[in-house]
């Protein structure tokens, strides 16, 4: 099983662009696993309008014995579909045998314990069409006496926003205490309710025994792209120096792999890496959490953002992998490097990240994670809108309204020889091709956030000029 489910997941989770050209056509021959691509241009689905079904499912996932030891079985699932075509059938099937080797990762080591902190994390799987699920996971012990076996709730969602489902997963986790009946008129009435708009609130129903009525309100971030990160876990294990390091890595669609224990490390802290490339999408392998039989994933010649557990550290190190960069999050270093990651990103804007990372550790004055994301953010974004603000102008419209961009005067515009050079590279990546095709389909810009941003670049630039 393992086996079919690592081919399915090396298979899907990658995504190609238009540029990719004949390299990319002879990994495709060296890697016969590799299924289609997703359509042209395609984009993450990680950010969706309102008014969409929260979830798809919750399953429940507890270790059962088999063969002399545990392995995670689905042992609840809602809503159980019926009626279903044979294709949506099959993709079902594909879906709920994977989840539970990412609800328990770290392998069928386990035994019944009395005591057992309870973690949240998260996992992205991706489908061939480049669609992309997430499943926001809460592993606790049941209540009850004696030594007993851990089990993960896991919401199955296409919505990113990973401070709302922990929220679910707190109401989940509450209602398992009591019974798992009480689970399932939450759950409906969760179903039963439009996905808010940002900023907006829905207020859920629900009654429990000997308590009564209660309304749960769920809020979601005013910024959407900014509600599935929390940049406090990457900056309370990372130096900003390092963060630029991967930064820089990641903007060159490089393999990073990451290391702590904790699940919850983990997921949190590579989806605030991602979260750093906005407006653009890493388009490649990404596995937050990689479970131990898909180890080998680290062997993959193509660009990877993967997530693994510090006890697999030798096993990982004696793979015959391709160049790295190897992060250590429980320590705060890294292991292995390329080498260069220094000069990747221009000298002058470099230092200025930096002064800006350096600036919130030492600003006593922010509290909340929502303070934190802004300041992370804006200094991230301030990079791309200076790198390559300019694009929109770079896309010549023809009568039909088809747009194609011209990239030789697009890299010509950019005075600094320093910041061209980047540019020239980061132009070649997948993310950017991507974020290309979009932008050539219709004269009104994506990522409206970006946008905004572009816009008050050029008025402060103006306004100094001026002045």
């Amino acid at each position: 099983m393992a086996t079919s489910i690592g081919n399915f997941f090396r298979r899907s989770l990658r995504r190609s662009g238009r540029r990719e050209g004949k390299e990319e056509a002879s990994a495709a021959e060296n890697n016969p696993s590799r299924v289609l691509p997703g359509k042209p241009g395609e984009r993450s689905s990680v950010f969706y309008s309102a008014g969409q079904f929260f979830f798809e499912y919750l399953v429940v996932v507890s270790l059962k014995m088999s063969d002399g030891c545990y392995k995670p079985k689905i042992t609840y699932q809602f809503p159980k579909r019926e009626n279903l075509l044979k294709g949506q059938k099959e993709e079902e099937e594909r879906l709920l045998q994977a989840i539970p080797l990412f609800c328990f990762p770290d392998g069928n080591n386990w035994a019944p314990v009395t005591e057992f902190p309870s973690e949240t994390f998260s996992f992205v799987l991706t489908d061939v069409d480049g669609s992309r699920k997430i499943g926001y996971c809460r592993r606790l012990l049941p209540s009850g006496r004696g030594a007993r076996l851990p089990e993960v709730f896991c919401i199955i969602s296409c919505l990113g926003c990973f401070g709302l489902f922990s929220k679910i997963l707190d109401e989940v986790e509450k209602r398992r205490q009591i019974s798992m009946a009480v689970i399932y008129p939450f759950m409906q009435g969760l179903r039963e309710s439009p996905f808010p708009a940002p900023g907006k609130t829905v207020t859920i129903k629900s009654f429990i025994p000997e308590s009564g009525t209660e309304l749960i309100e769920l809020t979601r971030p005013v910024d959407a792209h900014l509600e599935h990160v929390e940049f406090q876990a990457l900056l309370q294990r990372l130096s900003p120096h390092l963060i630029l390091h991967i930064f820089a890595s990641a903007v060159l669609e490089r393999r990073l792999i990451f290391l702590a224990e904790e699940l919850s490390v983990l997921s949190q802290c590579i989806h605030a890496v991602a979260a750093l490339l906005y407006p653009f999408t890493w388009a490649h392998t990404y596995i937050p959490v990689v479970p131990e039989c898909l180890l080998a994933t680290v062997c993959c010649p193509t660009p990877f953002m993967v997530g693994i557990q510090m006890r697999h550290l030798e096993q990982v190190l004696d793979q015959p992998m391709e160049e790295a960069l190897i992060v250590d999050l429980c320590e705060g270093k890294i292991l292995r490097a390329v080498g260069d990651e220094e000069e990747i990103l221009p000298i002058k804007l470099q230092n200025e990240m930096l002064t800006s990372l350096n600036r919130h550790n030492n600003n006593n004055n922010i509290h909340t994670s929502e303070q934190v994301n802004t300041l992370v953010s804006e200094a991230f974004v301030q990079f791309f809108v200076r790198m390559v603000g300019h694009y929109a102008s770079h896309i010549k419209w023809s009568k039909n309204g088809s747009g194609t961009f011209q990239e030789r005067a697009f890299c010509k515009a950019i005075a600094s020889k320093t910041n061209r050079k980047f540019v020239k590279k980061f132009v070649k990546t997948n993310m950017f091709s991507l974020f290309i095709e979009e932008a050539e389909k219709s004269r009104i810009p994506q990522e409206a956030y970006f946008q905004q941003k572009i816009k008050q670049y050029h008025e402060q630039k103006k306004h100094r000029r001026d002045s």
